[in-house]
């Protein structure tokens, strides 16, 4: 029996899987809200009394970075430590990752119904795999293949600066440097990303926001309102706000996979993609993926897939769990 998690500073995902003959299968799958606990431990031990698991190992996604086997939750005030939370399972060690890392090995479990297929392409076996995953930030990673297993990149690439290729993008790079210090991919390519692009948008259409969507940002999601009224055409500033946006998270994609030479495939994740997957489907994304001048060729032949699982992240930590223990 196996123990992982996929914490955030929103809800914290629990599972229990059980290994057999390779396979992992869920038995218990748990959702908390954060922010009703002062710590993992304590929604862990809840878990603990609800079902009384005989737990053989345990790993979990986090979302931040792992220093010596710890954790600040940032957004939360948890401070998560591996060495803790082995003790409370009575566990030798428990695994950390970045909740990116996770996702990258919860893709190698993925089934065909689990993902959309946006480009073939020929997948090289045993050869890197990137993962890019827009949510409340942009997350990047990836695969590397160690001779026996697929290991996990960790990475904070979606700080990356944002680079502009025409002159639409170089007046974005203007409006946004106005607003803050620096300009990196996660300011355009996330949730708060979106209301950026629209925000500088709105600059450029010749009539004020609607009372409507005015309403809708102010009372819910402001990032799902705009694309939700720019899915159904109800706003010029909305409608190109995500057009850009999916330009851009492609144009991003593609610098993943050129940077670790991907050929092993391209995993898109996280939230917003399944979201307006019809949008990523029209082809400006992948028209913006294989852009890459003299490499184009090169992009066209790597497999790209949106994710649709949205607990791969809890099925990677298990995953990460059995490989740790040589299950």
């Amino acid at each position: 029996m196996i123990l992982s998690g996929d914490i955030g500073g929103t809800k914290t995902h629990l599972a229990l899987f059980e290994l057999e003959k390779g396979t992992l299968t869920p038995t218990v799958v748990k959702s908390y809200i954060s922010r009703e606990y002062r710590s993992l431990n304590e929604v862990v031990e809840e878990l603990l009394g609800e079902h009384r698991p005989h737990i053989s190992c345990a790993a979990f996604g986090i979302a931040g970075p792992i220093v010596d086997g710890r954790s600040k939750l940032t957004n939360l005030g948890w401070d998560v430590d591996s060495r803790d939370v082995a003790a409370l399972l009575g566990l030798d060690m428990v695994g950390l990752l970045n909740d990116l890392e996770a996702t990258a090995y919860g893709t190698l479990r993925l089934k065909g119904t689990e993902t959309v297929t946006l480009q073939k392409g020929v997948r090289q076996k045993n050869r890197p795999v990137a993962v890019i995953a827009a949510g409340t930030g942009l997350g990047e990673g990836g695969l590397m293949w160690d001779g026996k297993h697929y290991r996990s990149i960790p990475s904070e690439g979606g700080h990356a600066d944002f680079g502009p290729r025409n002159e639409l993008e170089t007046a974005l790079l203007r409006f946004l440097m106005g607003k803050y210090q620096r300009v990196s991919y996660e300011r355009l390519v996330s949730g708060p990303g979106l209301v950026n692009l629209y925000e500088f948008f709105r600059t450029r259409v010749d009539y004020a926001e609607p009372d409507w969507l005015h309403e809708r940002m102010s009372s819910g999601d402001p990032a799902a309102a705009i694309s939700q009224a720019a899915l159904d055409g109800e706003d010029r500033a909305c409608i190109d706000a995500l057009d850009m946006f999916v330009t851009l998270y492609g144009a991003e994609a593609g610098n993943l996979a050129l940077k670790i030479l991907a050929t092993g495939g391209v995993f898109v994740g996280g939230g917003i993609a399944p979201k307006i997957l019809k949008k990523i489907q029209e082809g400006a994304f992948m028209d913006s993926f294989v852009r890459k001048g003299r490499y184009q060729p090169l992009l066209e032949t790597m497999p790209v897939e949106v994710v649709t699982n949205q607990k791969t992240a809890l099925v990677g930590a298990a995953h990460y769990a059995s490989i740790m223990h040589e299950l």
